[in-house]
């Protein structure tokens, strides 16, 4: 396998972190803290670059790139902490592409905002398809479309949700039958969205209620694409972290040359020089099975749910060692306004709660490894 990214993928990635160099995301994410409302609209740079349709065909009018494609995006995302509202969207363009929606065009091109109500899939433990509870970790089953055709349910902490204009729902069927991915209009009366903001402004997130929402079904879309949306979102939201991971890195080694104390700068001495080569394996570690994940999503998708998952638990590791060491070397600042390092730790803290969390994808691992063995 080339580990190499091709040309193509480097001016994805560079074009993605010039255009979101444009606007000062992290002193955004600062002054959103006490002014939620204050945070920018990142939407027209994503539409303007062409991240909305990164996963859909060019024969809907999208991109047609590639999985990890769409991960380098996201990474540069993560490294400036920026609001960009792909986490929800991307994975269900991706299923509105797959099962032939309408919309699917608008959503390419950005004019309609897509969110992802995802579900997690059955495994060792939990054999239903469950979706967040408003608290606690204990899971709830997900939304059910029932004979009637109507949607009916309630799923919290719903990345994008907020700002959707069609959501993409994953779905149980009335009397026992299998998942089912439909699509429901945010306009429609049976739908609302709370808006919540815990901890991170930067991340949009919503609880979203359907009771008796009306619903098109994606018919091409069956249980295996649906389980695979759910890892498609673990692996983007793992490449997010690991953008975040790579700015504390570069941020507390350029500090630790330049601060001085007994006449040595402070990255000579063992207890910082250690912590900042655990930050970068942690980093190379989380970015190989990154790769392996965007491989597997193409190539291998029985792979795929073993990859995403192992990605997902890596990165949130590495964010959560790295934004903490971010503190610890700039001399255990805490949490104070005037430096960006308790906004890594912030994103770090939701960042491992979301989509089931870090417990949630290392028991998906040791699951899927037990299966095999």
């Amino acid at each position: 396998m080339n580990l190499e990214l091709t040309d193509e993928q480097v001016f994805l990635r560079d074009a993605a972190r010039d255009a979101l160099s444009r606007v000062d995301t992290v002193a955004a994410a600062r002054s959103a803290i006490e002014d939620p409302a204050s945070l920018p609209d990142l939407w027209p740079t994503a539409c303007a670059a062409g991240w909305a349709g990164l996963l859909v065909g060019e024969a809907s009018g999208g991109a047609g790139l590639g999985v990890f494609d769409a991960m380098l995006v996201m990474m540069e995302a993560g490294r400036v902490l920026a609001g960009v509202a792909l986490l929800g969207h991307l994975p269900a363009s991706e299923l509105l592409d797959r099962g032939g929606s309408s919309v699917t065009g608008d959503v390419a091109e950005g004019s309609v905002r897509a969110c992802l109500v995802a579900a997690r899939p059955p495994g060792d433990v939990v054999s239903t398809w469950t979706v967040e509870a408003s608290a606690g970790s204990v899971r709830v089953e997900a939304p059910e479309l029932g004979e009637d055709g109507r949607l009916d349910g309630r799923v919290c902490w719903v990345p994008d949700a907020s700002s959707a204009g069609v959501f993409v729902v994953v779905a149980t069927q009335a009397g026992g039958g299998g998942p089912v991915a439909v699509v429901v209009d945010g306009d429609d009366s049976g739908v609302s969205v709370e808006p919540v903001m815990r901890f991170d402004a930067t991340r949009s997130l919503g609880h979203v209620t359907f009771a008796g929402a009306s619903v098109s079904v994606l018919d091409d879309v069956g249980a295996d694409q649906c389980a695979s949306a759910w890892y498609l979102a673990q692996a983007l939201l793992a490449a997010e972290s690991l953008g975040s991971v790579e700015t504390a890195l570069e941020t507390s080694v350029a500090y630790a040359k330049e601060r001085f104390t007994f006449g040595r700068a402070i990255g000579s001495y063992q207890a910082v020089k250690h912590s900042l080569v655990e930050i970068l394996r942690l980093r190379e570690n989380a970015y190989s099975l990154l790769v392996y994940a965007g491989w597997a999503y193409e190539d291998a998708p029985d792979e795929f749910p073993l990859a995403a998952s192992a990605a997902r638990a890596a990165a949130g590791h590495a964010l959560d060692y790295a934004s903490r060491a971010l503190i610890s070397v700039h001399g255990g600042l805490g949490a104070t306004w005037e430096h960006d390092a308790p906004l890594f730790f912030r994103r770090a803290q939701l960042s491992r709660r979301l989509l089931g969390g870090l417990g949630d994808a290392t028991d998906r691992v040791a699951g899927e490894l037990l299966a095999g063995a």
